[in-house]
C-alpha cells in the first residue's frame, strides 16, 4: 500500500508540532564522531591524550552518564520542544563580550534606483505588511525540498530586543505585537514614528517618506548618542542601563524596546560594497540590541543588522526576500502623515562620560578590525556543471587558499541549518577531515593532475557526507558542550578531562569560520571572526556569482590578505582540475 504525503498546513506556524525532535545522540556516539572530527587537527601525543579523556568519560564511574541522563530527562519534560532549548540562550546569551560586531551579522541588500527616503519608505512599508502577514500566520511556512521548516524565529522579528544582564542577558520579545511605532535614528537621535495607525492601518509609503523627511530636517542636536552603550561588553552596558533606569529614562527604554524594530538613516554614502559592508556590520546610529535594523545610507544604499540571540541567516533570508520582492497587501491606508517625537534620554555627568567612553572604545575596536570582499563570476551553476557540490567547491577553495596562505590546516566552523525540526537552529559543522587534510597535501605537491582531482573529489564526497549528518542532528559539539554546560548549572566540582583535553580545545579554536547566505537579493553577508587568529568568511553563492566579505584582527591582516590572494588563485586552478 503506498502511504499519501501529508497535506502540510499553510499556516504560519500550521506545521510546528508536527516536525520531528531534533535527535538527541548517545554518548558512545558523541564521542565516537568527536574522536573522528578532531583527528585530523592532532598530532599523535595530542590524539593520544585526547582518546584517553574520552575514556574516562565513558567509563562506567563517569559523570558524564548523570550529564545524559539529565539532558534526557530535560528532553522528555512537557513544553520543551528540543534538547537544545536551554542550550540556545547560554550559547547566544551567556555571551559577556561586545555583540556588534561580534556576534550581530549584517545583509548588504541589492541595488536599488531610489533615494535614501524613498527605499526607507518603501523597505519600512514592506516590514510592516510583512508583521501584519505574520500576525495573521498568512506568511507561509517555508519547504525545503517538500519538507516544512520551523518557523518559530518569525515570533522573534518585531518588537524584539536583547536586554544586558550581569550574567546572562534575557531576550524581550511579543508575539503578536501590539505596537504601532518604530524607532528612526538619525545622526544619533532616535525619533519615535507611528507606522500604523490606532485602527491597525498601515501607512503608505507615500505618508512614511513625508514623515521621514521631516525627521532628516529636523535640527535636534543629540551630542552623546545613548546607542553607544549598546556596544559595551554585556555586564557593563547592565551596569549602565541600571544607571539609565535610576536617572529616569524607563520611558525612552521602554520606546526602544518595544519598538517593531529600528529604522537607521545614515548621513554617509559607501565609496563601495565593502564599505558599505562595514558600516551595516559597525557604526555608530544604531541601537545594537535590537533584534532588526533597516540602515538606508544617503544615496539609497540599504541593509540591515541583526541580533543574533533569537534569528539566524536563514530566517532573515525569507524576511529579506519579502522586503525587497515589493510584493504587498493591498490595504486601505491611514489617513494623513504619521507623527513623530524625539526619544529623549536624560544623561547625568557620569553618564555622558560612560556613553562618550563607550562610543572611544567602539570606534578603537572597530579599527582594529580588517575586512575585504572577494568576488567570483563562478557560482553554483559552474560547480554544478563540473559535477561538485557548490558548497563543496567553496569550502575545498577555502581550505587550499588557507593551506597556502598560512602554511597549515586549522579548525573550521561551518554553519548547517536544521530548521525541519521542531525549534530547529544550527548544526555546527567542523569541515576539516582527513580527506581534506590529504586533499591540501595533494595540492600543494606535485602530484599528478589525476591524483589531484582525486583527492579533490574524495574530499568533497565526505563534506557532503558530513554536512547530511549534521543536517540529521548527527553531531558531538553542541551535545558534549550542552553536557558541560548542565555541569557548570549544577554547580558541579571539578570539569572532565575531554574539555580541556587537545581534541575539544583545537576543535572549537577557529582558523576559518564560515557561513552562507544563497539570495539574489543580497550582495554581500558578513559578521566578525570568532577568535585572535580566525578569518570570518561569509559568502553569498549565487547561480553565476559568489561574493565574499573577510574579515580578521588588523594586526593580523596580512594573512587575510594573503588568503583573498590564494583563494583567487584556487578557484582558477580547482575549476581548471575538473574541467
Amino acid at each position: 500500500m503506498t502511504v499519501s504525503s501529508p497535506e502540510w498546513s499553510t499556516r504560519t506556524f500550521g506545521n510546528e508540532d508536527r516536525l520531528p525532535r531534533v535527535p538527541l545522540p548517545t554518548l558512545e556516539d558523541s564521542c565516537q564522531r568527536f574522536l573522528e572530527w578532531c583527528g585530523p587537527l592532532l598530532t599523535p601525543e595530542e590524539l593520544a591524550e585526547t582518546e584517553a579523556a574520552v575514556a574516562e568519560f565513558l567509563a562506567p564511574d563517569s559523570p558524564a552518564h548523570g550529564l545524559q541522563a539529565a539532558l534526557e530527562e530535560y528532553d522528555r519534560s512537557p513544553g520543551v520542544r528540543s534538547w537544545l532549548d536551554t542550550f540556545w540562550p547560554y550559547r547566544y546569551l551567556g555571551r559577556r563580550d561586545r555583540i556588534a560586531l561580534n556576534a550581530n551579522f549584517f545583509f548588504l541588500f541589492r541595488e536599488s534606483p531610489l533615494g535614501q527616503v524613498e527605499r526607507a519608505a518603501e523597505l519600512t512599508a514592506s516590514a510592516v505588511d510583512y508583521k501584519l502577514k505574520l500576525d495573521s500566520e498568512l506568511v507561509p511556512p517555508v519547504l525545503l525540498r517538500g519538507t516544512p521548516q520551523s518557523m518559530v524565529q518569525h515570533k522573534y522579528l518585531f518588537s524584539a530586543t536583547r536586554i544586558p544582564g550581569e550574567v546572562l542577558d534575557t531576550a524581550r520579545t511579543q508575539f503578536p505585537s501590539p505596537e504601532r511605532h518604530i524607532v528612526v535614528f538619525s545622526k544619533g537621535t532616535p525619533f519615535r514614528m507611528d507606522v500604523l495607525a490606532e485602527d491597525g492601518r498601515p501607512h503608505s509609503p507615500a505618508q512614511l517618506a513625508d514623515a521621514l523627511r521631516a525627521i532628516l530636517k529636523d535640527d535636534h542636536v543629540t551630542d552623546v548618542p545613548a546607542g553607544a552603550f549598546t556596544t559595551k561588553a554585556r555586564a557593563e552596558w547592565a551596569a549602565s542601563r541600571a544607571a539609565l533606569l535610576e536617572a529616569g529614562n524607563a520611558a525612552a527604554l521602554e520606546t526602544i524596546e518595544t519598538a517593531l524594530f529600528c529604522l537607521c538613516l545614515d548621513d554617509f554614502t559607501p565609496a563601495d560594497a565593502l564599505e558599505a559592508g562595514d558600516r551595516l556590520l559597525y557604526a555608530d546610529n544604531r541601537w545594537y540590541d535590537k533584534a532588526v535594523s533597516l540602515i538606508v545610507f544617503e544615496d539609497g544604499t540599504a541593509g540591515i543588522n541583526v541580533e543574533h540571540c533569537e534569528l539566524d541567516g536563514t530566517t532573515i533570508l525569507g524576511f529579506t526576500d519579502a522586503l525587497l520582492s515589493g510584493a504587498r497587501e493591498d490595504r486601505e491606508p491611514a489617513d494623513g502623515v504619521p507623527g513623530y517625537e524625539i526619544v529623549e534620554f536624560t544623561l547625568t555627568d557620569a553618564l555622558r562620560e560612560d556613553a562618550r567612553a563607550a562610543r572611544e572604545a567602539f570606534k578603537a575596536y572597530a579599527d582594529a578590525t580588517a575586512t575585504q570582499t572577494v568576488s567570483f563570476d563562478f557560482g553554483a551553476n559552474r560547480a554544478k556543471e563540473l559535477g561538485m557540490s557548490p558548497d563543496a567547491f567553496a569550502q575545498m577553495s577555502y581550505q587550499l587558499a588557507h593551506r597556502r596562505a598560512k602554511g597549515l590546516t586549522g579548525a573550521t566552523y561551518e554553519s548547517i541549518a536544521t530548521r525541519q525540526f521542531q525549534n530547529g537552529r544550527t548544526e555546527a559543522m567542523r569541515v576539516v577531515t582527513p580527506e581534506v587534510v590529504r586533499f591540501a597535501d595533494v595540492m600543494t605537491s606535485d602530484a599528478s593532475a589525476e591524483e589531484k582531482r582525486e583527492a579533490f573529489r574524495a574530499a568533497a564526497a565526505k563534506h557532503v557526507t558530513r554536512a547530511k549528518e549534521c543536517q540529521a542532528g548527527d553531531a558531538p559539539e553542541q551535545h558534549l558542550w550542552e553536557l558541560q554546560l548542565i555541569g557548570k548549572r549544577r554547580g558541579d566540582a571539578g570539569t572532565p578531562a575531554l574539555y580541556t583535553s587537545p581534541g575539544w580545545l583545537k576543535m572549537r579554536d577557529d582558523y576559518l569560520s564560515t557561513s552562507s547566505a544563497p539570495s539574489v537579493n543580497i550582495q554581500y553577508f558578513g559578521f566578525g571572526s570568532t577568535s585572535p587568529q580566525c578569518i570570518g568568511i561569509a559568502y553569498v553563492l549565487l547561480p553565476d556569482r559568489w561574493n565574499i566579505y573577510l574579515s580578521t584582527p588588523k594586526h593580523v591582516s596580512a594573512e587575510m590578505y594573503r588568503f583573498a590572494d590564494e583563494l583567487a588563485r584556487a578557484v582558477r586552478e580547482l575549476q581548471d582540475l575538473l574541467a
